[in-house]
């Protein structure tokens, strides 16, 4: 099937229907309904290099990996990030080129794109606190959202993110309910936005129940496994070990809880660990009842709402920059109980 056939069967004119699949604001939300559901209903699939003649468009979202990002590419977290963005971009006809260039390159690729027409917008993926790639790309013109937000940076941008603070504020106050004292922190890089974000929280909660925060029980690293396992050795073998931890990351917890088991301890009932879960397609947090209790925000859901408002500024570029937070929810599950008693 195609353009001129759909538009037919929907008695609307091609140009109604080529507007509706890509997004332009103009057309009402029930008659981008119909059609969408007419083109998924009939398999129908917008070319893009068509399209791309058609609106003087690449009809293709960049996004640039350094590669001090060592693990990027095989993180789970990035694999279901792309998938639900993918999934919408291509709803309007658009391709996602992923190109890894030297750190210290990255910011000539962003005027390469620029100059060569060979993007129509980028997305920004883990944002530092003081993120120079944002002021970068508003002066060169080259539309982008953020995948999270850069707390130095106060000129405008679009973004999208979980509330970080939030989430980890409200998971360190149900273990301070629970009795527990000595919490320790497992985070990820804090030159990180997210990671500052988090600590801020679990600080936040700590000072309003008039917890002195001990530095001994805060880390901070890459998130992997063996990073979560080493670190929650070395706490387990202090003279006042924590009762509860807070980990950055479901892959992290891993490592947390072949600790906590290696060390003859038993998680929820010695230790309780409470993680952030992503709740990702195939790493999940046990099935009726979670494994770790956790903040949970999916992050192929961030994908398929940052890509609709992607797409969104690139059809209305001098609309003001969107932003959008996600709440994450808290789910209680085998990993946490009361403190224990100790003598």
């Amino acid at each position: 099937m195609n353009l001129k056939t759909l538009a037919e069967e929907l008695g609307l004119s091609q140009t109604t229907v080529s507007r509706a699949l890509n997004g332009y604001p103009e057309v009402s939300e029930a008659t981008r309904r119909r059609v969408e559901e007419a083109a998924r209903r009939h398999n129908y699939r917008p070319n893009s290099r068509a399209k791309g003649l058609a609106t003087g468009r690449a009809m293709v979202i960049g996004q640039v990996i350094p590669t001090s990002v060592q693990h990027e590419m095989v993180n789970p977290i990035f694999g279901d990030f792309v998938a639900g963005a993918s999934l919408t971009f291509s709803r309007f006809g658009y391709d996602m080129m992923f190109t890894r260039v030297p750190d210290a390159d990255e910011s000539a690729v962003y005027r390469e794109y620029r100059a060569r027409g060979a993007v129509d917008a980028v997305i920004l993926q883990g944002p530092l606190v003081e993120d120079q790639r944002i002021p970068l790309l508003n002066q060169i013109g080259l539309p982008f959202i953020v995948h999270g937000r850069s707390t130095g940076i106060t000129e405008p941008y679009a973004w999208v993110d979980v509330n970080n603070k939030r989430s980890f504020q409200h998971a360190t106050e149900f273990l301070i309910h629970l009795g527990h004292r000595r919490i320790a922190l497992i985070n990820g890089l804090e030159t990180m936005d997210f990671a500052q974000r988090r600590r801020a929280g679990y600080l936040a909660a700590l000072a309003e129940a008039a917890i002195a925060p001990d530095p001994a029980l805060m880390r901070s690293d890459e998130m992997t496994e063996h990073f979560g396992y080493s670190q929650t050795r070395q706490m387990l073998a202090m003279d006042q070990p924590p009762t509860a931890i807070m980990a950055s990351s479901m892959i992290a917890a891993l490592g947390i809880r072949r600790a906590i088991e290696e060390s003859g301890l038993t998680m929820g009932r010695d230790v309780s660990v409470i993680t952030h879960d992503d709740d990702l397609s195939y790493l999940k947090n046990g099935q009726d009842v979670p494994i770790f209790t956790a903040t949970r925000s999916s992050v192929r859901k961030a994908g398929e709402v940052l890509a609709q408002c992607l797409v969104d500024r690139i059809n209305t570029p001098d609309a003001p920059p969107q932003s959008r937070m996600l709440e994450a929810e808290l789910l209680v599950g085998r990993s946490t109980g009361p403190a224990p008693q100790r003598t």
